[in-house]
């Protein structure tokens, strides 16, 4: 048996952290924007959503303007109680079997063990021809960050991983192809975000349950290599900040 690469529990404890902290979705509003954006420009109605993560409690409101109902669905307790929606894991939930014109997906199913399972379970609860559109963390996203745990690692001798893996878009375009989904098209969003610190942006990814959830978990940070790994990002800046970057791919699939 496999085991599963990202710590379920633990990702349910990074969301349900985040709402109770109060979670900063500003890459989440963005994609999200983005993709009512999109909709607005397909010319149908549609009767029945399903929202697929919900950091915002006005996400549900705003994607009503669109859809009759919504269906709240978030991996986080909290989440997906302020919601008003239930929590579910993707790859192990039952969404049904087409009783939806529309899935929207934010930011979640680039933590999903088995991504393909989830994409198939979503196509089967969709009707034919609905639309899947959502957007994910993936390709060449936080290079600073990445560098700066390597370069710590090899201060210490011990090069370890401790950020995730992430999906390229020519990979997520072949996983929505074998889920049956029709004409998928992935576009990139390249955000540039500065930095002061390292610990500014850890902030900000703890606020999005964005930390490390692996499953193999990384040996603790010694003093010396997290006070390398500061350095080595502060030397990455000009000017007083760090540029990091992360790439938001942003899909949309139809249902056949």
């Amino acid at each position: 048996m496999t085991r599963d690469l990202f710590d379920r529990n633990l990702r349910v404890l990074r969301r349900d952290r985040a709402a109770r902290f109060g979670a900063d979705s500003f890459l989440y509003d963005r994609a999200f924007e983005d993709c009512l954006d999109r909709l607005r420009d397909i010319s149908r109605p549609f009767a029945r959503a399903l929202l697929l993560g919900c950091p915002s409690v006005d996400w549900p409101k705003r994607l009503r303007a669109i859809s009759t109902q919504v269906d709240v669905i978030d991996p986080g307790a909290s989440f997906a109680t302020r919601a008003g929606g239930s929590q579910a894991e993707e790859d192990r939930h039952d969404f049904g079997e087409r009783q939806y014109d529309l899935c929207v997906a934010i930011g979640t199913l680039d933590t999903v063990n088995d991504v393909q399972r989830a994409l198939q379970l979503i196509c089967r609860s969709l009707r034919s021809d609905a639309p899947l559109i959502g957007a994910i963390v993936g390709g060449n996203s936080l290079p600073a960050l990445r560098a700066s745990l390597i370069e710590a690692g090899r201060s210490a001798g011990r090069v370890v991983g401790r950020t995730h893996p992430r999906i390229e878009p020519a990979a997520l375009g072949q996983l929505l192809n074998a889920a049956d989904f029709a004409m998928p098209v992935i576009d990139v969003d390249r955000v540039r975000l500065r930095y002061e610190n390292l610990g500014s942006l850890v902030s900000d990814l703890r606020s999005m349950a964005a930390t490390c959830i692996l499953s193999e978990r990384p040996p603790a940070f010694s003093k010396a290599e997290a006070l390398e790994a500061r350095m080595a990002f502060s030397a990455l800046g000009n000017e007083g900040r760090t540029e990091e970057i992360v790439e938001i791919l942003h899909f949309l699939a139809w249902a056949k």
